[in-house]
């Protein structure tokens, strides 16, 4: 089989396709065969070797996987050969033509789902899902800013928080961007590359500020976040490539909280009731994953730039 490996931090060059023997499911494994692989920030993260935790060297990248059981080993009952599935993190590395998986890290993926969507459901939805209802604990009638909503975490929190009846702020830098998130139920668009954006946010709160706001580029964006909260305001930091500078003051005068998430930092039962819902998003049709470009496992280090450019929209998949 062909996978990506990684045999020493550094740019995306680093990536390298190899030839490898085929892999065989252990008790209580799982063997998929690889249909397409979601590339994540992280996994950028995770290559260069500055995310903080990571796999030893060398290492095969990737956690979002969809494709077809292939294979299962002793005492795994419940799911067979032939199955369409999703991941929910591997054994060993989703960017490869086959992944094991334990038994735990496999789900069903539904027929109105294509291999390509199912790569881009487990770590954009679960991060969205953990970071709007387990985190900042958003009802209506809250108003939440989705800073950076074109890219996967933040379509996937748009389309949850379309579903609960939240107001939605969404913030992208292209026309090809706010024209997405338009179209996944954004109330409203503001490019946030504009220098007035932030009175644009206040002028549509009727200067009261947001309730929640998702963070994906904290460095840039915190300080000016801090200003449009509302009293009692949340916000999740999800996403930070660098230090930021903020006035505490601006919490203290709200009584307002700023919270940080990894998404392997989620217990074990809330993140089952992350996968309840996605499962239960996806049979609603609420959960419809947006795949902005399809490139061949060999263009790893493409999708590796990619997913880190301004103005994503949608989600970085790697075919097999």
């Amino acid at each position: 089989m062909k996978r990506i490996r990684v045999h020493t931090f550094g740019g995306p060059e680093v990536l390298a396709v190899e030839e490898a023997d085929d892999l065989r499911p252990g008790a209580g494994e799982v063997l998929v065969r690889v249909k397409a692989a979601g590339v994540n920030p992280y996994d950028t993260y995770m290559r260069a070797g500055t995310y903080g935790r990571g796999p030893e060297l060398p290492f095969t990248p990737g956690s979002d996987a969809a494709g077809v059981v292939e294979a299962v080993g002793a005492g795994v009952n419940d799911i067979s050969p032939g199955d369409r599935v999703y991941t929910t993190g591997t054994l060993t590395g989703a960017y490869a033509e086959q992944a094991v998986c334990k038994r735990s890290q496999v789900r069903p993926l539904s027929s109105t789902i294509s291999f390509a969507q199912g790569s881009g459901l487990f770590v954009p939805y679960a991060t969205a899902y953990r970071a709007l209802f387990q985190l900042a604990h958003a009802v209506p009638p809250d108003t939440l800013l989705i800073h950076g909503a074109s890219g996967g975490v933040g379509l996937a929190a748009a389309q949850f928080a379309r579903a609960a009846g939240l107001t939605i702020i969404g913030t992208a830098g292209t026309d090809e961007g706010l024209l997405l998130i338009r179209e996944q139920g954004v109330d409203h668009a503001i490019n946030h590359r504009v220098p007035d954006y932030v009175q644009e946010i206040e002028r549509l709160t009727q200067g009261r500020g947001v309730d929640v706001i998702l963070e994906m580029l904290a460095n840039v964006n915190l300080g000016n976040d801090l200003k449009l909260l509302a009293p009692g305001a949340r916000v999740v930091v999800i996403g930070s490539r660098g230090n930021s500078e903020i006035t505490p003051r601006d919490l203290m005068l709200r009584d307002a909280s700023v919270t940080g998430m990894l998404l392997w930092n989620t217990p074990d039962a809330a993140l089952s009731q992350s996968f309840r819902a996605i499962d239960l998003g996806i049979e609603k049709g609420v959960v419809r994953p947006v795949v902005g470009v399809e490139l061949p496992l060999a263009a790893a280090p493409e999708a590796h730039e990619r997913v880190l450019q301004p103005g994503a929209h949608g989600k970085v998949v790697l075919m097999t």
